[in-house]
């Protein structure tokens, strides 16, 4: 076989469709967040302004967090040395893990080096704990959550996206004696829409499954502390397991499932991407960790931010723009071609320094490319008034106008 025509042939197909990714050289500027430097092929140098982040609340650069990292730093070193298991457990992982398992009102936590890694990990494991165990899984879930479930040789169940009565009746379907889990979404990334938890707990009390949700856009950003939307609502009693992310609104790095002090035990004890992984560096451990107990208390940043997004769409839908709103923090505007979003994205950094990243096909079905903006409480008056303008300009000249798109 010619093995470089294959990748050849591979990478041309993204290529001819319109996917083929492209990643943005950016430096970004402690203190002065959402503002970056866009470093060019050529080298030379443009200031941007982020408007693509998952730094939703711009804790990346808090102080708070900075200090935490840098005490660390100098107490420790800079990696942690090895796995969990062998000399990989400090007292910032620890402390770490206690944080979140108070956040989320659990006896324990466990923490993963990221949220893909926590959620491919748990749910290929769990049918080693309970053999015949049978997945309910959202048709939207994260890659990280399908990924688990297609690999722990487990029977699974897909039901449409947020039907409830449709998960009935699979469920209804099946060996009442069976073991079960259902594993959904608190916020749905790509569209911003809400999981029906109350809905789908009351089904699992129905027919005595577990229940498994994935808060990753949502922790940090919802509830009195930050731990969610199932804590906005007051049904974190209601949940086994909870996964989460540290990289988004809480600015630094890894993930975590928190759940009871056995579940979290088996998971550590049979998981493979959790017993065979290099930990997390500690001074990661201790940023995260103050992000964490410090956004318990900041309801403030979680309203700035609210009221960020709200003005964008508000904004974005006066102009006619064809936004999905279903009142998250999370802001898409659908263009519906992968060639058109990539033009679009280009036009915007080229022309005003904006950096807002295409989202096409495979994380958005098809038909459905986005442009996905994540304001927060660092864009300013200015930043908005940038944005909404660059939008104008180039959405009435351009968007609309598919042949000048693709010129």
């Amino acid at each position: 076989m010619d093995y470089t025509a294959k990748l050849d042939e591979a990478l041309n197909h993204l290529h001819v469709e319109g996917r083929y990714r492209t990643f943005i050289d950016i430096e970004r500027k402690n203190g002065h967040f959402p503002h970056a430097t866009w470093r060019r092929p050529d080298g030379s140098e443009t200031p941007v302004t982020v408007w693509c982040g998952n730094d939703y609340l711009g804790m990346g650069q808090h102080p708070v967090i900075l200090a935490a990292m840098h005490e660390a730093l100098d107490a420790t070193g800079a990696g942690s040395g090895g796995t969990r298991n062998i000399s990989g457990t400090t007292v910032y992982h620890k402390a770490l893990e206690a944080e979140l398992a108070d956040l989320h009102g659990k006896e324990s936590a466990l923490l993963f080096t990221s949220a893909y890694i926590a959620n491919d990990a748990t749910l290929s494991t769990l049918p080693k704990l309970f053999p015949g165990l049978i997945i309910y899984s959202d048709a939207l879930n994260h890659a990280s959550m399908i990924e688990g479930v297609r690999r722990n040789g487990g029977a699974k169940r897909i039901f449409r996206h947020n039907d409830v009565e449709h998960l009935r009746e699979l469920m209804a379907a099946d060996d009442p004696a069976a073991p079960k889990l259902i594993a959904f979404e608190s916020i749905y990334s790509m569209d911003g829409d809400f999981g029906p938890i109350e809905a789908i707990c009351d089904v699992a009390d129905e027919f005595g499954a577990l229940t498994y949700i994935d808060e990753v856009h949502a922790v940090g950003m919802y509830g009195p502390r930050g731990a969610g939307v199932a804590e906005r609502d007051r049904l974190m009693h209601r949940l086994d397991i909870i996964n989460g992310t540290l990289a988004k609104a809480y600015g630094v790095m890894g993930g975590y499932v928190a759940a009871s002090h056995k579940m979290c035990d088996a998971i550590r004890s049979y998981a493979p991407g959790f017993i065979f992984t290099t930990s997390l560096p500690p001074a990661v451990a201790a940023g995260a960790a103050a992000s964490v107990a410090h956004l318990k208390r900041d309801q403030g940043l979680r309203e700035q931010q609210q009221t960020q997004a709200k003005i964008l769409k508000t904004r974005l839908k006066a102009m006619g723009l064809p936004i999905i709103d279903h009142g998250s923090h999370i802001v898409p505007v659908i263009v519906g071609d992968p060639v058109h979003t990539k033009k679009l994205s280009d036009l915007l950094l080229e022309g005003y320094g904006i950096y807002v990243q295409p989202i096409n096909f495979p994380t958005v079905p098809r038909g459905t490319e986005r442009l996905r903006f994540t304001p927060s409480p660092v864009h300013g008056p200015r930043e908005m008034d940038a944005l909404v303008s660059a939008m104008d300009a180039l959405w009435s000249h351009c968007a609309l106008n598919r042949a000048e798109l693709s010129a």
